[in-house]
């Protein structure tokens, strides 16, 4: 009976980040981020002051994973068109040069870290594919040209 009503904590707590925090952002790119950043990597768990005031840490983190988990279904199952408009807005919130942004993600790929941490291989592996694909749709469209990436020459 005890799980049956944590496990209702959490529906209560996902609904409460959904209205209070995630309505603010809009896009499944932003939330996808937002949301891993929340998280801890050395122990996957994730923290909101707010959210754990109002229920408890571990109903707060398990209603974050939730969302998190959602935030990545609704990337993955963008097109690649809303994809690549979801990352043009993205950067735009960011302040960064297109070009700047672009060859960092490309480098980077801090996306990577951006995945729930149950998600199983293949759909990270899409989802990842989808927005490498997006980011050389994007720079077409803004007429970038990929920057050189130094070489690292061997001391003599």
């Amino acid at each position: 009976m005890k799980a049956v009503s944590k496990r209702m904590d959490v529906r209560i707590a996902a609904e409460d980040l959904r209205r209070r925090t995630l309505a603010r952002i809009e896009r499944p790119l932003d939330r996808l981020i937002y949301l891993a950043s929340t998280r801890d990597y050395n122990t996957g768990s994730y923290y909101h002051e707010g959210l754990a005031s109002r229920f408890t840490e571990e109903v707060a983190s398990e209603a974050m994973a939730d969302c998190h988990r959602e935030a990545f279904r609704d990337l993955l199952s963008s097109s690649l068109e809303n994809l690549v408009q979801q990352m043009e807005a993205y950067i735009d919130s960011t302040y960064t040069s297109p070009s700047a942004f672009i060859a960092a993600w490309r480098k980077l790929e801090p996306y990577r870290v951006a995945v729930p941490v149950e998600t199983d291989l293949l759909s990270a592996e899409f989802l990842f594919s989808n927005l490498k694909i997006a980011l050389v749709i994007l720079e077409a469209r803004l007429n970038i040209r990929p920057e050189a990436v130094p070489v690292a020459w061997p001391h003599q």
